[in-house]
Parts: C-alpha cells; sequence; structure tokens
C-alpha cells in the first residue's frame, strides 16, 4: 500500500502513527526523526490539523483523540444557533459607546458583532481574526487594526509570536472574546493553544473583558485553558446560567447579562 503513496503522504501517515503511540510530537521531533525541514513539518502538521487529525499546540501537536470534542471549523459554525448567537451579538452592543476602542477575538458572535457595529461611528476595533477585519474594511467611521501572526484556518485568528508582539504595545478598553468552554471548575477554554496564550495577553492589556458565548458552551470544558472566569468583567449569553455558577461568579463580581430573544 506504501508504494502507492507519495513521499510526503507517507510521512503524514507516520506522523499519525507516532501520535497515537504517544499522544505528542513536536517539531524538532519530527526534522529529527524524518529528516525534514522545519517548513516541512509545520506544513505537515497544517494538512492534518485541517483534515481534523490532530490538534497543533505550540511547538508540535497531539493526537486528536487524545483531547476533547473535536473543534468545529467556522463555516460549520455559523451554521449553528444562528438566531442565538445574533441575540448575543445585539446585547453585547449594547455596552459599546461611539469613541470606543474595542476588540473582537475571532468566532462567529464575535463576527456577528463586527456586522452590527458597522451601524457606528467613532469606533476603533482591534482584531486579530482576518474575516473580521474584512467585514468592517469598508466602514469609513470605523478605524480597525489587525493584529498579524500566523492564521488558523477553522478560526480565522491570528496568533504566534508576531501577533503577541504587537498585543503588549496595545491598550484595549473592552475585549469581547469569543471562548469553547466555560466552567467555574476549568475557566474560560479553547481549543487551540495558541489561541488560548494570545486571548490572555489580549485580557492583560484589555481594561474590561466580555465574554460572549451561547448556552452550548456552559460547564463544557476544552483543552486548554485561557483563564479563571473571575478574571472577567462580565459574560454575555443566551439562557440563564446554573444557579450555583451565577452565584460563584456573583461572588467574584462578575456581571451576567442575557441576550434578548
Amino acid at each position: 500500500m506504501s508504494e502507492s503513496l507519495s513521499k510526503g503522504e507517507l510521512r503524514r501517515q507516520q506522523i499519525l502513527q507516532v501520535l497515537k503511540q504517544n499522544g505528542r510530537i513536536t517539531i524538532a521531533e519530527m526534522i529529527d526523526r524524518f529528516e525534514c525541514s522545519e517548513a516541512t513539518a509545520r506544513r505537515d502538521l497544517d494538512l492534518l490539523e485541517r483534515k481534523g487529525e490532530l490538534i497543533r499546540t505550540i511547538g508540535g501537536a497531539i493526537f486528536e483523540g487524545a483531547g476533547s470534542v473535536r473543534e468545529v471549523p467556522f463555516a460549520e459554525k455559523r451554521q449553528l444557533l444562528w438566531l442565538e448567537k445574533e441575540a448575543i451579538a445585539k446585547r453585547a452592543l449594547d455596552f459599546i459607546e461611539e469613541g470606543d476602542s474595542i476588540c473582537l477575538t475571532g468566532g462567529t458572535t464575535t463576527f456577528l458583532l463586527a456586522k452590527l457595529l458597522k451601524q457606528r461611528q467613532g469606533i476603533t476595533v482591534v482584531t486579530n481574526a482576518v474575516n473580521i477585519a474584512i467585514e468592517l474594511s469598508d466602514c469609513e467611521g470605523i478605524q480597525v487594526v489587525v493584529i498579524g501572526g500566523v492564521m488558523r484556518s477553522n478560526s480565522f485568528e491570528l496568533c504566534g509570536p508576531l501577533a503577541e508582539r504587537t498585543i503588549e504595545h496595545l491598550n484595549i478598553e473592552k475585549l469581547f472574546m469569543g471562548i469553547d468552554g466555560f466552567s467555574t471548575a476549568k475557566g474560560i477554554t479553547t481549543y487551540s493553544e495558541l489561541e488560548a496564550q494570545t486571548a490572555r495577553m489580549l485580557m492583560r492589556q484589555a481594561q474590561q473583558t466580555f465574554a460572549v458565548f451561547d448556552y452550548t458552551k456552559v460547564g463544557k470544558a476544552s483543552l486548554f485553558s485561557v483563564a479563571p472566569v473571575h478574571e472577567l468583567t462580565a459574560c454575555i449569553t443566551d439562557r440563564l446560567l446554573p444557579g450555583d455558577m451565577a452565584k460563584e461568579l456573583e461572588r467574584a463580581g462578575v456581571s451576567c447579562y442575557y441576550a434578548n430573544l
């Protein structure tokens, strides 16, 4: 069977075998084991990530089966809970005023918030999401600042060292953050280690942080932690949070706001 495979396909098949055996692999291990360049190793991991075979991490990858539920690509997410996410975005819009400097991370709810922002004037939007930047590119009343970096195809987010160097010099008034999991035990979580690291830096530079998420994220924990929930200013969602969670957030001084459906 291997005779019918190209050299690259065979190498990627072997990478998956190592991942299934060990649970993870680093770029350095790939270069040594498969005698390939760093660029080739990274390209192989990108191809396998797009197929849903693995989860990229900083400096390597872990096996998809060793993680939590598979990350859903943006195109698929757009079809899910559209009305709920639109309502959450409309509620989030209430906290944005003329003259504000805000930041939007990647995500379907933050993308819908960006679409609503086109009605406003005098706002600066910082984003690390390519699709959000493009959506706002023709708005004369909105200044768009794009954080550079390496793009993740599942979310259109730009991450990595280049993004981090830019973020260090930013002063953000209000950060609206899309997330993959929200629980009082595990905190705010996401599927990507790169996105988690970028989100942590954005939170440090923001005066206020709003987590925007639908009810399917509540009580769930994705693979990588961003921050404990008590570090939020507020959360905006579409259904009442469970009683224990709501009380814990209240004790921590985190406000909860609900969409009008």
